[in-house]
């Protein structure tokens, strides 16, 4: 089968724009990353120049003050001690970079302590330098976050806000008589099978299956995973199908299956966008993005089906534990059926 052009062309920008970043970075970066291409995405190799920008502006502003970043060395890297990086991870709660004042969570300081290790250990293991101190370096603790996820009723509404846009401001709702069967389309997708939105927006017209009530996605990794949907879910894509094919200033040859108002692929940020707007007047005090539609549908589907290996290959987990962290500890549903399941005592009428 062949590679899925949204795939390729994101996997090129994410090429190119590690290409640009390299020229802000030491030139021992490039070997670095040549050295790691084959056991890394793009996406993962883009995240990590990212993260050495910041981490090599700090050495030049706190150790290395007298230098550029184009100036390290790995002679400088070598001087580099395990209390420097931890001296890095603090830093990053408040910093400065271009002019602008950041700060980090548990969470993104433990990806760029990553990004950081990696980069120490490929030296290290090559024999470029004399010792590997990033390793002494505690990972941030992090805090569990809490899961938020629609309730049944919260699903409904928010399809039926889509459908008739009840609630929009009147700018969105000048808009929404050309989008709503597309938008209910999307939103139906999410809550009903539970995919990634780097997965909904790479459907092609050609991956649906309408006889098995099925369509193929492209996971994480390249890997392609056949999904089934409910008659409620098609229906949904049927309706924004029979539009599509009504509508003739689409281009004959747009593969893609969701398009946005100027008739391209749709993007992130255009479904991030709608699946806000929508959410907000259906459930205010909660912070809906695409994958909170994810969790939902996770938990709703363990609810019903109580086994946590379905929910992760349906999900594309690839280690059931991440399932088991997000879907398994679910509220205090499970606890309150099972609080009177054992008995301590007899009840006093019961025959001996």
């Amino acid at each position: 089968m062949k590679k899925d052009n949204y795939y390729a062309t994101r996997n090129i920008h994410d090429i190119d724009r590690t290409a640009e970043l390299l020229e802000e970075l030491p030139s021992f970066c490039e070997d670095y990353f040549i050295g790691i291409e084959s056991r890394t995405s793009p996406q993962t190799r883009l995240k990590y120049a990212y993260d050495l920008r910041i981490f090599f502006d700090f050495l030049v502003h706190k150790k290395f003050r007298n230098l550029d970043v184009l100036d390290l060395t790995l002679n400088e890297l070598n001087q580099v001690t395990h209390y420097d990086i931890e001296l890095f991870v603090s830093y990053l709660s408040h910093y400065r970079f271009h002019g602008k004042h950041l700060s980090c969570d548990e969470r993104a300081k433990a990806r760029k302590l990553s990004a950081v290790r990696a980069l120490f250990k490929y030296f290290f293991n090559k024999g470029l330098l004399d010792k590997d101190d990033s390793a002494k370096v505690p990972t941030p603790k992090l805090h569990d976050k809490e899961i938020i996820r629609l309730d049944a009723e919260e699903v409904s509404d928010l399809i039926n806000v889509a459908e008739s846009g009840d609630g929009l401001t009147r700018h969105a709702a000048g808009y929404h008589s050309k989008t709503k069967i597309r938008d209910t389309a999307i939103l139906t997708l999410f809550l009903g099978t539970g995919i990634r939105i780097s997965e909904l927006i790479g459907l092609d017209n050609d991956s649906f299956d309408f006889k098995e009530n099925s369509f193929v996605v492209t996971r994480k990794g390249g890997n392609r995973a056949i999904l089934y949907f409910s008659d409620e879910v098609k229906y949904a894509l049927q309706e924004y199908i029979a539009e599509k094919s009504n509508d003739p200033k689409i281009p004959k040859d747009e593969k893609a299956f969701f398009l946005s108002m100027q008739y391209k692929r749709i993007n992130v940020r255009t479904v991030e966008i709608l699946v806000k707007k929508y959410s907000q007047i259906v459930s205010p005090l909660k912070k809906i993005t695409p994958h909170k539609l994810r969790s939902t549908y996770g938990t709703r589907l363990y609810n019903e089906t109580g086994d946590i290996y379905i929910v992760a290959d349906v999900l594309g987990h690839r280690d059931v534990n991440t399932t088991k962290k997000h879907y398994a500890a679910i509220t205090d549903d499970n606890r309150r059926k099972v609080a009177n399941a054992v008995k301590l005592r007899k009840d006093e009428d019961s025959e001996e």
